[in-house]
């Protein structure tokens, strides 16, 4: 089990950047699998992007790929999402998640342990 914490949320314009950081406590956080979600009011908790143990291998949603990068340092326990490019439509509170599996899933039933969120907005 880990403990997630996300930072670095907060107001951007339109066509800004933001880096979101998640930091894990917790025994052994390069076994674990690391996802980015994201909820924006009145839907549904979506999958934005996750990185398998070392970040060697990246997924992302359809839309975001090619604005958003996932990467991760083991030794400082922390995994990070940048974001570039941004749109209105990307407003939500964004959430990472950890498992303990392989290849990151997809869904956030797939996930064991989650952060408390950061707000990301974006004005247009």
């Amino acid at each position: 089990q880990v403990q997630l914490t996300e930072s670095g949320g907060g107001l951007v314009q339109a066509g800004g950047s933001l880096r979101l950081s998640c930091a894990a406590t917790g025994r052994a956080f390069h076994t674990y699998v690391m996802g980015w979600f994201r909820q924006a009011p009145g839907k549904e908790r979506e999958f934005v992007g996750g990185c398998d143990w070392n970040g060697g291998r990246t997924y992302y949603a359809d839309s975001v790929k090619g604005r958003f990068t996932i990467s991760r340092v083991n030794t400082e326990n922390t995994v990070y999402l940048q974001m570039n490019t941004l749109k209105p439509e990307d407003t939500a509170v964004y959430y990472c998640a950890a498992a303990s599996r392989v290849v990151p899933g997809f869904h956030e039933s797939e996930y064991d342990d989650w952060g408390q969120g950061t707000q990301v907005t974006v004005s247009s």
